[in-house]
C-alpha cells in the first residue's frame, strides 16, 4: 500500500470537491444554496472519487479498495477540520459539531467510500480463475 500516495490523491478529491460546492453554491439555481451546494457535491464526488482510485491502482494493484476510500476520506476530513470548517463553516454562523454532526456530511463520506470499494471489484479485485 502506498499511503502517501492515497493521502495526495485524497487531497486533490478534496480540493476538487471544494472547488465544486464553493462554484455550485453561488449559482442562483434554488433558494436553498446550502442544500444545492450539498446535492452538487453528491452528484460530483463519485466521478472525482472514480477519478482517484483511477490514478492510485495505475501504479498500486495490491490495496483494497476499502481501504484506499478510508484512506482518500481521511485525508478529505483532516483538510476539512482544518480549513473547510474554521473558513468557510464557522464565518457563516455553523460549528464542527454543526459539520461533522450533519447527515449530508455522512452521506456523502458513504458515498466516498462505496465509490472506491466499486473501482475496485470492477476494475482491480483479482478474477477467480475458473477450473
Amino acid at each position: 500500500m502506498k499511503t502517501v500516495r492515497a493521502l495526495a490523491i485524497g487531497f486533490l478529491v478534496w480540493i476538487l470537491g471544494v472547488s465544486a460546492f464553493t462554484a455550485i453554491y453561488e449559482l442562483p439555481l434554488m433558494e436553498n444554496r446550502y442544500l444545492q451546494a450539498n446535492v452538487g457535491l453528491a452528484l460530483v464526488v463519485p466521478p472525482l472519487v472514480w477519478l482517484g482510485a483511477k490514478l492510485y491502482y495505475e501504479k498500486v494493484k495490491s490495496t483494497h479498495g476499502l481501504k484506499l476510500g478510508l484512506l482518500m476520506l481521511l485525508a478529505s476530513v483532516a483538510l476539512d477540520a482544518l480549513v473547510t470548517v474554521p473558513m468557510l463553516i464557522i464565518p457563516f454562523g455553523g460549528s464542527y459539531a454543526s459539520f461533522f454532526g450533519s447527515l449530508d456530511f455522512w452521506l456523502i463520506a458513504i458515498e466516498f467510500i462505496l465509490v472506491s470499494l466499486t473501482y475496485w471489484y470492477l476494475n482491480v479485485r483479482p478474477k477467480q480463475q475458473s477450473i
